[in-house]
């Protein structure tokens, strides 16, 4: 079964039997909805766009945490201000805590020093996401977000067979390739039986502070056609932000406040009905 693509449906083995590879989280563990920020290239801000998710939904209320899956590029910490090793018992790992009450967990949490590289093989970069998912104790959590790496290579691939995901959300950009990038990362969706709740266009455009113009920085959105395109709702359009960027910089994304992302909340909450 070497030569195994995942895709069930159109699986050619006759003998080949469809087994569920998922894994059980930590028996402490307490998690409602796992929801993966998935993106099929870098530098479209996956995480910041889940950073600013986590805080618009624990603004409203509920317990949230972010297992950062981007192991050799994880950046969650710095944006939460955190720096703590994480410590753990018998029963298991306890996430990182954010001001505001968010749970973390994070490569950058397991070293003494955050600017130590993770220079592993694939292999043991899904291992270790998957350890954050058996091991760690997610205490009473309504949305778990997975900042998942750029991509479809190991670390998604573990974290769609390993855990039970009840949808993702696609991050993208404004570009001409943004069509063949979402595809593949819709397509693996797709194979791996993971419901597509939806795309987020970050770097949008850049509103004028005096005249309030919105600038298309990276030239037209193509969001909507590719929406369409794939059978997918258009959740957002985020600007550029000068001032979240800051924010983030700082440790205190905490204390942002937008509203572009109302869609994607008013979504997650009716799953929650």
């Amino acid at each position: 079964m070497s030569e195994c693509n995942h895709d069930c449906e159109h699986c050619s083995h006759a003998n080949c039997e469809k087994k569920d590879l998922r894994e059980k989280p930590n028996p402490k563990s307490d998690i409602k909805k796992v929801i993966g920020i998935v993106s099929g290239k870098g530098g479209v801000g996956k995480s910041s766009v889940t950073s600013l998710l986590a805080v618009q939904l624990r603004k409203k209320g509920y317990r949230v945490g972010i297992l950062d899956a981007d192991i050799t590029g994880p950046s969650i910490p710095k944006m939460f201000n955190l720096h703590e090793i994480i410590s753990g018992c018998e029963d298991g790992v306890f996430p990182a805590e954010t001001e505001s009450g968010i749970q973390v967990i994070s490569a950058n949490l397991l070293t003494h020093d955050e600017k130590t590289p993770v220079i592993w093989r694939g292999p043991l970069i899904a291992g270790m996401v998957k350890q954050f998912w058996t091991e760690v104790i997610w205490d009473k959590i309504d949305f778990l977000l997975v900042d998942m790496p750029p991509g479809t290579g190991d670390v998604p691939l573990t974290v769609f067979q390993s855990m039970a995901v009840d949808g993702i959300i696609m991050v993208t950009s404004p570009q001409d390739l943004v069509s063949l990038i979402v595809s593949k990362a819709v397509n693996m969706a797709g194979m791996m039986e993971i419901p597509v709740l939806g795309l987020v266009e970050n770097y949008s455009y850049i509103q004028c502070p005096h005249c309030n113009e919105r600038i298309s920085v990276f030239g037209e959105s193509h969001a909507a056609e590719v929406a369409q395109e794939f059978n997918l709702k258009l959740l957002a359009q985020m600007p550029i932000d000068p001032e979240i960027a800051k924010l983030a910089d700082k440790g205190e994304i905490e204390k942002a406040d937008v509203d572009y992302l109302d869609n994607v909340i008013d979504m997650l909450e009716s799953m929650e009905a």
